[in-house]
């Protein structure tokens, strides 16, 4: 290729915007050049060691995940939360770092903004906006490592579940295969029991810290004409009692308030007791809520029970919540 003629080359016109050095110099860019206009002032910027940005602004998360992917080299891909924001998943941590995976054999090494992890367990990636991508799954997994905000995982284990991106059995199997967690299954317990946000997660460790009696989470409840009632965040089926921690943040809303007023006339009409409590009372008055459900429980107790049926979500096998029975019951 004639001096000069590079700048007409497909990689530079694509708009790809990063690019490896050695890829500039197979195209027939010199090596002066290119370190050139990498300097302070120059039109280009080096972002990592070898991986250059076509331009001099601040690299966007998708030209960091690119460029963290040229730095690692083949059969890498992205995971943690680089790789989940690809799928759409809301509750991520806050990070700066992009988190990629190697083969163990790899000797590349942890480089400005991005964080690489050997693994001799490398899942088959998805292809996800053009960029190998780790399952949603492992992907989870490696994020939660990496956080140590107990919500924040709690949080992101959920959203990946209620909004069907993977399984909760998916998840414990996951986490199966990686050192060092106890922490993080402890975490997981409620999401395995059933419950889908940090609130709820709240509720379940409170029941399993009591002498309350078997609850279920998250089951769909139909009255006696096979009508759907509601999916209460805590069920108790043999008084059929609910349980709601509705927050004041969705609960008070136009929409939020008459779905509420609607649900609580379902419960009121098939003759379900339901208690609601503000999730911030799960730890603020942990022994008042206990309190509070206990007498629930037993007025809804002294009537005669209704005849309700409960179904599961679609995540949910029925024999899935057998394992997890109030203290005095294992």
């Amino acid at each position: 290729m004639r001096r000069g003629d590079w700048t007409r080359h497909s990689l530079i016109t694509s708009g790809s915007a990063v690019i490896t050095a050695k890829q500039l110099e197979a195209i027939g860019v010199p090596r002066s050049t290119v370190w050139r206009r990498c300097r302070p002032g120059g039109t280009w910027r080096m972002l990592l060691p070898g991986v250059v940005l076509l331009g001099t602004g601040e690299p966007t998360n998708e030209q960091k995940s690119h460029a963290a992917l040229l730095h690692a080299g083949v059969d890498s891909m992205l995971t943690g939360v680089s790789a989940l924001e690809r799928y759409g998943l809301r509750n991520l941590p806050a990070t700066g770092e992009v988190h990629v995976l190697v083969p163990a054999n790899r000797s590349v090494a942890d480089s400005g903004f991005v964080h690489i992890e050997r693994s001799r367990r490398l899942p088959k990636p998805r292809v996800r906006s053009g960029l190998p991508t780790a399952p949603v799954p492992r992907a989870v997994i490696d994020a939660a490592r990496r956080t140590p905000d107990k919500d924040l995982v709690t949080a992101l284990m959920a959203e990946s579940v209620q909004r069907g991106f993977c399984l909760p059995g998916a998840l414990a199997e996951e986490l199966d295969e990686t050192p060092r967690r106890s922490s993080l299954r402890n975490t997981l317990l409620p999401i395995l029991g059933g419950a889908r946000s940090v609130a709820e997660a709240d509720a379940w460790h409170l029941w399993r810290r009591s002498d309350l009696p078997e609850f279920q989470w998250n089951v769909k409840i139909f009255d006696a004409d096979g009508d759907y009632v509601a999916q209460p965040d805590g069920w108790c089926d043999e008084l059929a009692f609910a349980w709601e921690i509705d927050s004041l943040g969705y609960h008070t809303g136009t929409e939020g308030f008459r779905e509420t007023l609607a649900r609580n006339a379902r419960y009121a009409a098939a003759g379900i007791v339901v208690l609601q409590t503000l999730p911030s009372r799960l730890r603020s008055e942990p022994g008042k809520v206990v309190a509070e459900v206990r007498a629930a429980l037993e007025s809804a107790r002294l009537r005669p029970r209704p005849d309700v049926t409960l179904g599961l979500t679609p995540s949910e096998p029925r024999h899935a919540h057998s394992h997890h029975r109030r203290r005095g019951q294992q």
